[in-house]
């Protein structure tokens, strides 16, 4: 492909994002947190009438804010992808980077086209309050993944090409094949929602905001094996998607060998659907079920919490270290969501904003690095500070951000879901402090093990970060200390959400567990 064509179509795509950047703008800016309802800028169309499927669009305050984390870190990502489809390119520490490539004849377009799909997808995911027309664009979004970790995979490493083709088809295969499976057993549990609606009501909705008004109303009743049955459905996939231990496996092999940006696009945004949906749908539609179900999740909760920590301390691989971390993060996520407190659930969706942020930043520059060295082995780095000191403060600030370290973003969406964790559950909290401890690990063993030391021979040379890679990674390094010492724009927003989840769940705070004559002598 010629070199003016692949510059448009870079260009284009940019263009494209920071368009939809500019609209997820306006919507946050016309979006009101004291209003009434629970959606605001609604739209809806009649699509197929006959099974009752509508073009039904509404956004509450955690839609709102997942779609401007969407729209946010699209345009970095085509920034940092600039160059992972162009032709081979072999001058070591060249700006197009010595392995980040992929074959020749998969065109630069394709590329970018696939990242935009994916986007308009998870929007529509997010806006979606019609079940089945989530369904739809919470599978769809499949395909496009599927072609970016197959097809525009990671080559950086000492695998030949056929091995590396093997490792990408497989990783990609893995990912379509773990989701497609969630993805059915969720189409029977939505059927099944449809044959409940169309009994109790005579006519069959698939409507959010229909069937909880129904419920609410006493016109729509589900038997308590219906609800637990079609709760698990849903939850399956969703779990799936975030991912959540046992059903995780699928990402470590997806981001390893996706190229970063890509990674950041499975890790940041396309996972933020399961947990999204863990709100929307499971504890709307299933309150009961939930709160039946509460106990075991908070059980697969702490086990992603610790198994992913675990794992992050034993890995060699940058890019499978930051994925194992993600799982972690995750179970903290769920543990949020299901602890069935106020603080946990605001924590939870701070969560989701603040991960993506961070794991874009510290993924993405490690994909700088990943493109300068040839390798995701940490055994192969060291001494980085001392010939590409930015590049290695970027990296520390995005594993502190990590960690949690307290003044960046993470921080008070972690502390928000261990406080409104142990206020109900203190055991859980108490365990689940146990991924701090282990987060600090194995990010400061990560940075030593690769900044610090004698710089090792292959490291000599390596260029810090360029222009571009700067204008990606600062916004990111910005947003983290701005949220970390000032998140009240963003869950100023969050909270009336959470609110009106927490009463659809019918779920109150735990009481102050405070003596009587306690509260006497304070008097």
């Amino acid at each position: 492909m010629p070199a003016a064509r692949r510059s448009a179509a870079k260009w284009l795509a940019l263009g494209f994002s920071l368009a939809t950047l500019l609209l997820a703008a306006v919507q946050f800016a016309r979006f009101d947190p004291d209003a009434k309802g629970p959606f605001q800028l609604t739209e809806s169309h009649a699509w197929i009438a006959d099974f009752g499927v509508r073009y039904d669009l509404g956004v509450d305050g955690i839609a709102v804010v997942l779609i401007g984390l969407t729209a946010l870190l699209i345009p970095f990502i085509v920034l940092a992808g600039w160059h992972d489809a162009d032709p081979p390119s072999s001058p070591p520490f060249g700006e197009e980077g010595p392995n980040r490539v992929v074959n020749n004849w998969r065109p630069v377009q394709g590329f970018f086209a696939l990242i935009l799909m994916v986007e308009a997808m998870v929007v529509i995911a997010f806006e979606a309050t019609d079940v089945f027309l989530f369904y739809i664009f919470f599978e769809a979004m499949l395909i496009p993944m599927y072609f970016l970790i197959g097809g525009f995979g990671d080559r950086a490493g000492e695998r030949g090409e056929s091995e590396s083709a093997a490792q990408r088809s497989y990783a990609a295969v893995k990912f379509l094949l773990y989701n497609l499976v969630g993805g059915l057993i969720m189409l029977a549990a939505v059927i099944g929602l449809y044959a409940v609606t169309a009994h109790q009501l005579g006519t069959g909705t698939f409507s959010l905001t229909e069937i909880v008004q129904a419920r609410a109303a006493g016109k729509l009743e589900f038997a308590t094996v219906t609800e637990r049955a079609l709760f698990l459905g849903f939850f399956f996939a969703f779990a799936v998607k975030a991912p959540l231990w046992p059903l995780h496996t699928w990402l470590p092999n997806a981001m390893g060998e996706a190229t970063a940006p890509v990674a950041v696009l499975i890790t940041a945004v396309v996972d933020k659907v399961g947990t999204f949906a863990m709100l929307r749908f499971c504890l709307q539609l299933f309150p009961e079920a939930s709160k039946w179900a509460t106990p075991v999740i908070l059980v697969l909760s702490l086990v992603s919490i610790l198994y992913g920590a675990l794992l992050a301390v034993g890995q060699r691989d940058i890019k499978r270290l930051i994925a194992y971390a993600s799982i972690s993060h995750f179970g903290f996520i769920v543990l949020g969501i299901f602890a069935m407190t106020t603080q946990g659930q605001s924590g939870a969706t701070l969560y989701m904003l603040n991960h993506g942020i961070s794991t874009a930043a510290l993924l993405l520059v490690a994909g700088f690095l990943i493109s300068r060295r040839g390798s995701r082995l940490i055994a192969d780095y060291g001494g980085v500070q001392k010939v590409a000191p930015v590049l290695a403060g970027t990296f520390l600030v995005g594993g502190l951000a990590t960690l949690s370290l307290p003044g960046l973003a993470p921080f008070v969406s972690e502390f928000l879901v261990l406080v409104g964790t142990f206020s109900r559950y203190p055991a859980v909290g108490a365990i689940a402090t146990l991924g701090i401890v282990l987060a600090a690990l194995y990010v400061l063993v990560l940075y030593q093990r690769t900044m610090t030391g004698p710089v090792k021979e292959p490291v000599r040379g390596m260029p810090d970060l360029r222009v571009r890679e700067l204008v990606v990674v600062a916004p990111l390094i910005a947003l983290l200390l701005f949220l970390g010492v000032y998140p009240k724009p963003v869950t100023r927003i969050l909270d009336p959400a959470v609110e009106h989840t927490m009463s659809q769940v019918h779920q109150g705070d735990p009481k102050a567990d405070v003596p009587v004559n306690d509260v006497e002598a304070a008097k």
